[in-house]
């Protein structure tokens, strides 16, 4: 499909899309519509529940009068609130709108803002670009297909006042869009193509946008005394991986030190000995999406030429039970020395990213991280599907990531860590373990990846199991992967760290 930006003249041919206000109020090109339809728009919504709110369509089919096939109402609530989420919104639900219908072509006259020429082209961007994330599909595996259930948009504009203006801010928006699909892609593959040396393949095609990928294996792995990452992977045939990603953008006059991403990458999840239910087991190929949020965040960082050092660091494994599988009450010594009993091997991310983390600080001494993991079920119990859970021990940085994650559309949530958790992960045999109690289990999994963050360095980690694959399609994300996290730590980057 092909997205393309056009002057505010309304096409007379396709599907032609125009927001209404609150209580129905006809904007311009709706306003022109009705007229050059004799008032149909008027006489359809007086027959309808249709109100300009939020989030509500209404079509009027072969209107009288023009040519176009269909004209799709959009309402926009108050037309001086409208933002650019708001606008992704708009794009992507009438995407979604018009392949289900069967259209080829489509146009979305977006003249709600109210304001100048500038706003009104950034909402046209931000149009498109929810149009373009809902355009995502993962059918690489389908051999046979209904053609109703193929998508049938060839074409999708984006009408505004400034379409020059309204390409060039899309411009950005594009290239991460390409690093959300890279996450979309590589959390929705099946664990027997995605595991760890194969997600090495993956990410080394980010060396065509200047990206430096390496990766270290199991013999460098254990010269460095990373016995938590590797007794997660023992019981597998597939040998684990440590994913270093380097971008090196900044200006030469700015902070060389870089920003860390650190992903948990555990390609396929069984939960080791304690091996899980397997009633949804099959989810359990996400449980790499962490590093696949590490992955598409460094692509669109490179796309776009971030001006700013970023290193993106994955411990990747595979958890599965066999004779030479790890075991309940095992003991462990990370690379920072501090030993774990492992009382339960289906904790096993925080046993990857307490290696990954501390590898991460030794080698890269970075001026902040942040990590990213499918981590515990105890996030979605408090949080639902709505919001990553979000631990920190710097309150700049927490402050920083909701609001990237506000701006973009990806909540987070910040709870609480503190010594009187700190003390449930104590352990008899060992320094810590690698569970607490019932009680606050994610606080309890944060504490723990505390313990392996060096004094002084800003930190953030984000518990995103809940919020990584979604069962139902939204405006602006099909169900399947969500790449929740590529959005706002590119956010975080550009508001802050960047230039």
């Amino acid at each position: 499909m092909k997205i393309s930006f056009a002057s505010l003249t309304l096409p007379e041919t396709g599907a032609l899309a125009a927001p209404v206000a609150k209580g129905r109020k006809l904007l311009a090109s709706a306003a022109a519509l009705d007229k050059a339809t004799g008032g149909a728009l008027k006489r359809a919504m007086a027959a309808s529940r249709f109100k300009g709110e939020k989030d509500q369509l209404l079509e009027v089919l072969a209107p009288p009068k023009v040519k176009n096939s269909r004209i799709v109402l959009l309402g926009v609530g108050e037309a001086k609130d409208l933002g650019p989420l708001d606008a992704e919104k708009l794009g992507g639900a009438l995407l979604s709108h018009l392949n289900g219908v069967g259209e080829t072509h489509g146009a979305l006259a977006l003249d709600a803002a109210g304001g100048g020429k500038g706003e009104t082209a950034g909402l046209a961007a931000h149009a498109a670009y929810g149009a373009l994330l809902r355009s995502y599909r993962f059918d690489r595996y389908r051999t046979k297909e209904k053609p109703e259930k193929k998508p049938s948009l060839k074409s999708f504009d984006v009408l505004s006042d400034d379409p020059k203006a309204a390409k060039k801010h899309y411009g950005p928006l594009e290239k991460i869009a390409g690093g959300v699909f890279l996450t979309r892609d590589l959390v929705s593959e099946p664990a027997n193509v995605i595991y760890p040396k194969s997600l090495v393949a993956r990410a080394k095609a980010l060396e065509k946008l200047g990206v430096k990928v390496s990766a270290l294996g199991v013999a460098q792995m254990t010269k460095l005394g990373m016995g938590a990452l590797l007794g997660v992977g023992q019981g597998s045939e597939r040998e684990s991986q440590l994913l270093v990603m380097e971008w090196t953008g900044a200006p030469k006059t700015r902070n060389k030190k870089p920003f860390a991403f650190v992903g948990k990458g555990v390609t396929f999840d069984t939960g080791g000995i304690s091996i899980k239910p397997a009633g949804g087991m099959e989810d359990m190929k996400w449980d790499m999406g962490g590093a696949g949020v590490v992955i598409g965040v460094m692509r669109a960082l490179a796309a776009r030429k971030a001006k700013v050092n970023v290193v993106g660091v994955c411990g990747l494994v595979e958890n599965m039970p066999s004779g030479t599988a790890q075991r309940p009450g095992d003991i462990v010594t990370s690379m920072s020395g501090q030993t774990i009993e492992v009382l339960n091997t289906d904790a096993e991310g925080r046993l990857v990213l307490a290696d990954a983390l501390w590898y991460a600080q030794e080698k890269f001494k970075p001026r902040a991280i942040v990590d990213l993991a499918t981590l515990t079920g105890a996030i979605v119990v408090a949080l639902g599907n709505e919001h990553a859970g979000l631990f920190a021990n710097d309150d700049e940085l927490s402050e920083r990531l909701s609001a990237a994650g506000k701006a973009v559309g990806e909540p987070v949530w910040r709870l609480p860590l503190g010594e009187a958790y700190d003390k449930l992960i104590d352990s008899d045999a060992a320094d810590m373990k690698n569970i607490g109690n019932r009680s606050g289990g994610s606080i309890t999994a944060a504490q723990f990846l505390q313990r392996f963050v060096k004094k002084g360095t800003p930190w953030a980690h984000l518990d995103i199991a809940g919020v990584t694959w979604s069962s139902k399609d939204q405006p602006t994300v099909p169900k399947g992967g969500t790449a929740f996290g590529v959005r706002l730590l590119d956010r975080l980057i550009a508001e802050h760290y960047e230039g």
